[in-house]
């Protein structure tokens, strides 16, 4: 059960009461769970991103480790601005997702 770690920025206050009640808040809008579960991670972003879809104010970001992704970290964000991860000249950096252009 890896370290799971989510950033909150500009949310409506229910989203922090929702986050304090299954993480610990180590400073404003940062909470941390040394050891939280897949199923525990999954239905806490679904929840966050359930009421995200209603109130789509802010952004939320999710890290967790992930031997199957980029650089061995998932991540998962709603909002603005999307990143992704990549990687240049052997580093792993974050950078904004490209949007697909329409014609």
């Amino acid at each position: 059960m890896p370290l799971v770690v989510i950033v909150t920025r500009d949310v409506a206050d229910r989203f922090r009461g929702f986050l304090k009640s299954v993480m610990l808040e180590v400073a404003p809008a940062v909470y941390v769970s040394p050891r939280m579960s897949k199923g525990v991670r999954d239905r806490t972003w679904n929840v966050l991103t359930e009421w995200h879809d209603f109130e789509p104010r802010g952004s939320i970001v999710m890290v967790w480790r992930d031997n199957n992704e980029t650089g061995g970290i998932g991540l998962a964000h709603v909002g603005e601005p999307p990143r992704e991860l990549v990687e240049m000249d052997g580093m792993w950096v974050a950078r904004l997702r490209r949007q697909a252009q329409s014609l």
